[in-house]
Formats: C-alpha cells, structure tokens, sequence
C-alpha cells in the first residue's frame, strides 16, 4: 500500500532554499515575496548601458576607496522570500557586513534597474515597492531606450525623485557626494 501523496493548501511560498535548487539555464530567477519570476537573459543595449555605468561607478568608488559595487548576477537576500538579482547594488565599507561568500544579505546603500520590455513594470512597481519597504535608500532606474537616469530617493516608505539624468550634463549622484555623472557617458 502506498503512502498518500501530501499536497500543500493554499498558496506556496518560496524561499532562498528553492532557489538554489533552480537550473542554471541562462535564465535571472528572482523570488520577489515568496513568487517565482523569470527573465531572459539582458539585451546589448541593456548590458551596454550596465557596463558603462559599473566602469564609471567603479573608478570613482575604488579611488576613495568607498565600498563595494557588484554587478548581475548577483543575489541580494532581503528576508527569506525575497532574492532578487539588481543589475548593479552597492554597499559602503562601514557596511561590508551584509556581503557574504552566498551573497549580499541585508539592504544596499543603492539599487540600480536597467529596464527592459520584460522587466520595466516590474522594475518601476513590483521592485520598487519592494525596496522601499526593505528601506533601500537610494534607487535608480535606467532607461536605455529613454537614454535616461532617474534617481530616486527614499523618503518615509516611498521613493522620491531626486534628478532624472540627460544628455551631456554631469550631475551629482546620489549617493555619492563627489561624483557626477552624464547620461551620455552610460548610454555611448
């Protein structure tokens, strides 16, 4: 006689276990609040405009020697049910505790969004919402279709815009002090 089969009741909520269980097919997995979601890989404009900007944020952090900037993928374990792959975080050095060998667990000092047809609504609603509440104090979005660069910053439980970045004049950026930056230099 066989054993019954037990099938959960209710909604199944996944967690950072089930998702290193995942293949590794080329696919970005996220569990966005215990819910699978899946893109496929980033397009040459969107990888264009992710390695434009790492360069430059790079050189600026590692001259002052400021923290850590990681690039996709990379996972950023919030609590439990929420991973998710940034396509860029960093964390400055008085918080390098976050930055484990499995990952960066616990809140960034900034979240970079590259959006794409696939991910722009989840980009601008589902993560951003996520963020916030996770308390990420800064946020950007890059629109390379757009060629644009929108800062945000937290306020309360909501991201405010700071400065939407365009063409070729350099603005500060959030959250560094001493960089700016032109849109044109991320989106050659």
């Amino acid at each position: 006689m066989s054993t019954p089969m037990h099938i959960p009741k209710g909604k199944i909520v996944l967690t950072y276990e089930d998702y290193v269980l995942l293949p590794n097919d080329r696919n970005r997995y996220e569990i966005l609040e215990g819910e699978l979601t899946v893109t496929p890989a980033p397009s040459t404009k969107h990888q264009s405009a992710s390695a434009n900007l790492f360069k430059l944020l790079s050189r600026h952090i590692d001259d002052r020697n400021l923290g850590k900037l990681f690039y996709a993928p990379i996972d950023l374990i919030l609590d439990p049910t929420t991973i998710l792959q940034p396509d860029l975080l960093f964390v400055f050095s008085a918080r390098q505790h976050i930055i484990t060998e499995r990952a960066i667990e616990g809140v960034p000092d900034l979240v970079v969004e590259i959006l794409s047809p696939t991910t722009s609504r989840s980009d601008r609603v589902t993560k951003a919402q996520i963020y916030a509440r996770h308390k990420v104090p800064v946020y950007w979005i890059l629109d390379p279709d757009d060629k644009s660069i929108e800062i945000y910053m937290l306020e309360g439980d909501v991201f405010r815009p700071v400065v939407t970045l365009r063409g070729a004049t350099p603005t500060i950026a959030p959250p560094f002090t001493e960089l700016k930056i032109a849109a044109r230099d991320v989106f050659l």
